[in-house]
């Protein structure tokens, strides 16, 4: 069984932030989604827990982070093309993110990222395959 990974995030408003994220093509599954938490579907292995404050904060004693003040952590995620990840950050910022620097390009990967509407930074790359040195 491959091994899946639930990033946990805190959000203000479950129906602002699902409105946005499905703007950008991602689904849900419904057995895992209320009012309380989402389960975004970012691919086969891939969710992200979506979860209002008040409950985020049953699974942890410490402070929650304001993500548009400081941050915790970046979630990167790769891209299939270049034009992918310009179109998501496009999706992005026409569902009311913002993008908090310049592209990145380096010729053989390309980066941006963008802010969802809680503050959480999503980093999107691409790296060109013939770039990738062969495995020992």
């Amino acid at each position: 069984m491959a091994r899946k990974i639930f990033v946990n995030l805190p959000i203000e408003n479950m129906a602002q932030s699902r409105k946005f994220f499905e703007s950008l093509g991602f689904g849900f599954n419904p057995a895992f989604t209320n009012e309380q938490g989402a389960c975004m579907v970012i691919s086969e292995d891939i969710y992200a827990m979506l979860l209002v404050k008040p409950f985020f904060q049953t699974f942890t004693s410490k402070r929650i982070a304001d993500a548009k003040e400081s941050a915790e952590v970046l979630v990167c995620l790769s891209c299939d093309s270049r034009a992918e990840v310009d179109d998501l950050v496009g999706k992005a910022l026409q569902a009311g993110g913002r993008e908090p620097r310049a592209p990145q390009d380096h010729g053989f990967m390309y980066g941006r990222s963008f802010e969802d509407l809680d503050g959480h930074v999503w980093e999107l790359m691409w790296m060109d395959p013939a770039a990738v040195p062969p495995q020992a």
